[in-house]
């Protein structure tokens, strides 16, 4: 199975909104049951399944939050992206790997940043 790249960026900028506009639990479910969320890649703990990816999530309930999609790749199931989120004063520029299965949840997300990457505004 593989996805159009023009599937597979709707898919992104579905969660980039979600993030923004959703609850946590709203984030979770566009991950399917046994996904693994590893968020910053080498900083800690992989998040497993959609129960521990919600409690991942939680920490932006309630913050203003502002996400651009700055640049897209794809390839078969899979994307990479380049993306902004704003935090208060705080601006992150993540490279986000996504894995999709064919109902179009999220199977594996992998985010790479670090120190260098955050911007205050």
């Amino acid at each position: 199975m593989t996805f159009e790249p023009d599937a597979l960026k709707t898919l992104v900028q579905r969660y980039l909104d979600t993030v923004v506009n959703g609850s946590a639990d709203d984030v979770a479910a566009l991950y399917a049951e046994d996904a693994t969320l590893e968020d910053p890649v080498g900083g800690g703990e992989v998040h497993i399944g959609r129960q521990a990816i919600a409690g991942f999530y939680k920490n932006t309930d309630g913050l203003e939050l502002s996400t651009e999609l700055l640049s897209f790749r794809s390839g078969g199931t899979e994307a990479a992206f380049v993306f902004a989120i704003t935090v208060g004063t705080m601006r992150i520029e993540p490279i986000e790997v996504m894995t999709f299965n064919s109902e179009g949840l999220i199977t594996s997300m992998k985010a790479y940043w670090g120190p260098a990457d955050i911007t205050q505004l």
